[in-house]
């Protein structure tokens, strides 16, 4: 199982809007990088799903729910189907980035990336920054 984190900002679609749908296909995201890491995603894999812009957090955790699929009529773009799991934290921008080990997570060295990997140590140190469930 690969993890993941996944950006929204919460005035667009919103950790509430996520467990108010029940489910939701990530959609318009328009980034090669993005993109590439929204194509390996695979049923079961998990990810953060991480509110931007204002007050930026971790709030939850979404499972994927199936494999990537054609996004819009541009051609080339994906999009893949999740599901709330449970909401967590918040763990803020602030709090990551005075981590040092999490130095090199993909949030704080590619900060503009709207999809990124989440690495198993990250995974953990984030569920224990998080507090209990």
């Amino acid at each position: 199982m690969a993890r993941w984190l996944m950006k929204s900002e919460p005035e667009t679609f919103s950790w509430d809007d996520l467990v108010r749908d029940g489910r939701t296909e990530w959609d318009g995201v328009r980034n090669y990088a993005a993109r590439q890491h929204l194509n390996a995603m695979q049923p079961g894999d998990e990810a953060f799903f991480y509110h931007s812009g204002k007050g930026p957090a971790v709030v939850g955790i979404m499972r994927v729910t199936g494999t990537a699929v054609p996004d819009g009529e541009e051609g080339g773009w994906v999009k893949v189907p999740v599901a709330p799991v449970k909401p967590i934290g918040p763990v803020t921008l602030k709090e990551v980035k005075a981590e040092p080990r999490l130095a090199k997570m993909e949030l704080i060295r590619q900060s503009r990336l709207s999809v990124s990997p989440v690495r198993d140590e990250e995974w953990a140190l984030i569920l224990d920054m998080a507090g209990p469930a």
